[in-house]
């Protein structure tokens, strides 16, 4: 029990001190304040009739980016608008009868398959149920109240999202994009542990291939990530917007997982064609390539830049001497297959190693000053 609860304070202080979490609650807090002001405005100042028009608006306005306030938030709510007037006409000309709602919700379904309201398919005929069925009037007065209503929605929600902290997503992405290296070394940790202390069967080779693709997922969710936090800079009036649309470390450490991730699979596969003849592999290869597969493993989850370039090395070392060596021609192209494997993965995850932690754009002048005064540190081998 006490180590459930240390388990527990331990999440919260790590959940407290996450901006990525902050940034989601923030966006939580304005997107309420939103609707609610919203709805004051309109029930309490305006005295409006319908006054739930105005938070609905508010809701359908406040999205995670301010870009896509303006590109998906406008386009729901002039769904929203065009569901008001075409409640306004069906309720004139067919009142309100269940020949009124089925034409209502055809022409509304028919007008959100619009390929401009194509992620908004059901607004038009949800808004103009809505304001059908609570009631509806022949006056142009009520069309106009209804549409004013809205109005105070869409200006309150864009006002909110716009003057209250713009979010920007970049942490976000950088923190997804750390995650990635961690896992792939304690992929190939794991496999390097496996290898030395069991016979593996085809099942094990199947855990390490799904492994990869959990992998491969990450980092398509990581890629999606920095789409959003670019997505996130655009028309954002915060001064820190301009660097975040400079991403181009992020694509290329996202391009090197990727590169990485792939090896480790094709590694996994040479191991699963072989996996009757691991025990016959001479000890000139195993238990080399063994050692350097499990510092690989613990330099890239480290992250250590220098003890990854140096397996690299000794890597182009050990094929180096066993090519001058009495090996039996049997295993040679697993052996190549396997160090050319190994290779790749390091040669990409060097670069990753050196940028890990991601430095967001905005803080990249900042992070020099205080890497420049921080005496480095090299790591000692035995």
């Amino acid at each position: 029990m006490v180590s459930t609860g240390a388990d527990a304070r331990a999440q919260i202080r790590e959940n407290l001190r996450d901006p990525v979490r902050w940034t989601e609650v923030l966006q939580l807090v304005k997107t309420v304040a939103a609707a609610v002001l919203a709805w004051v405005l309109a029930s309490q100042v305006f005295a409006l009739p319908q006054a739930f028009l105005a938070p609905w608006a508010a809701l359908l306005v406040v999205h995670a980016t301010v870009y896509r306030t303006f590109s998906r938030g406008l386009r729901q709510v002039a769904g929203a608008v065009l569901g008001v007037l075409l409640a306004w006409v069906v309720g004139n000309y067919l009142g309100l009868t269940t020949f009124a709602v089925s034409t209502l919700l055809v022409v509304g379904l028919l007008a959100g398959s619009v390929r401009w309201f194509r992620d908004e398919s059901t607004a038009v005929a949800a808004t103009g149920l809505i304001v059908l069925t609570t009631g509806f009037s022949t006056h142009d007065q009520v069309l106009l109240d209804r549409l004013f209503d809205t109005a105070i929605g869409i200006v309150v929600g864009l006002a909110v999202n716009m003057v209250v902290w713009p979010p920007l997503r970049d942490y976000s992405s950088a923190k997804a994009i750390d995650a990635v290296d961690d896992t792939v070394g304690e992929l190939l940790s794991d496999i390097a542990r496996e290898l030395r202390e069991k016979r593996c069967t085809e099942d094990d080779v199947r855990g390490w291939v799904a492994r990869t693709r959990t992998l491969d997922q990450d980092i398509e969710r990581a890629w999606a990530l920095l789409r959003q936090a670019k997505e996130s800079g655009r028309l954002n009036p915060r001064r820190a917007a301009q660097s975040v649309k400079k991403t181009d470390v992020f694509e290329e450490l996202l391009e090197l997982n990727e590169q990485a991730v792939a090896e480790l699979r094709s590694m996994a596969r040479t191991l699963g064609h072989g996996i009757d003849s691991l025990v016959e592999w001479e000890p000139a290869f195993r238990d080399r390539w063994l050692a350097l597969l499990a510092e690989a493993g613990e330099a890239i989850g480290v992250p250590d830049s220098a003890r990854v370039a140096q397996v690299r090395a000794d890597l182009n070392r050990l094929a180096h001497e066993l090519s001058t060596e009495e090996l039996s021609g049997l295993h040679w192209p697993e052996y190549g297959a396997l160090i050319m494997n190994l290779r790749n993965i390091v040669a990409s995850m060097v670069r990753v190693a050196e940028q890990n932690p991601v430095v967001l754009p905005r803080y990249a002048r900042r992070d020099r000053l205080l890497r420049s005064s921080i005496p480095r540190r090299h790591p000692v081998r035995g």
